[in-house]
Formats: structure tokens, C-alpha cells, sequence
């Protein structure tokens, strides 16, 4: 994995929209806010968008995160979710 200077160039603690993609279950939006709960606590208003089809959501989220690791962690974490396919 390549080194970036994220850290350098990004002010910690800082709002990042996290784009979760995943397959349109009801369930989805709930269990991408019971992670955000989980790596970062506060009040979460995440916004879904169906495609086209209807066959995904994609559900996006600002989370409060700290440090770059903070991210890394989240993006493991919201993958992790049964029904995501992509993070974003």
C-alpha cells in the first residue's frame, strides 16, 4: 500500500462523507448508522438513493473522524456490512 500524505494535507478531526452502495434492503441505512455509532458516536441523518432499478441504495454519510486511521477503519468496517458492495 502506497504512503499518502492524507494526514498532512487534511486537518484532523474533520467531516467525512463516507458513499455506501449496497444491495436495497430496508435494513441497510440502519446498519451503516450502528457502524458509524460504533467507530464515532452522534446523531447520524444519513440521506438513500435508489438506482435506477431499484436494485441498490447507495446511502451516504458524514462521520466525524479523527485521523486517517479513523477512516481506514470505517471503510473496513462499513464493508463488513452483509448487504454493501462498495465503499466510497
Amino acid at each position: 500500500m502506497q504512503k499518502t500524505r492524507f494526514d498532512e494535507l487534511v486537518e484532523f478531526p474533520t467531516d467525512f462523507t463516507f458513499k455506501v452502495m449496497g444491495v436495497a434492503s430496508p435494513e441497510l441505512p440502519d446498519s451503516v448508522v450502528a457502524v458509524a455509532q460504533q467507530h464515532a458516536p452522534g446523531d447520524y441523518a444519513p440521506t438513500v438513493k435508489p438506482s435506477s432499478k431499484g436494485n441498490y441504495h447507495s446511502v451516504a454519510i458524514r462521520i466525524r473522524v479523527e485521523s486517517q486511521q479513523h477512516i481506514e477503519v470505517l471503510y473496513r468496517a462499513l464493508s463488513d456490512i452483509e448487504d454493501v458492495r462498495y465503499v466510497l
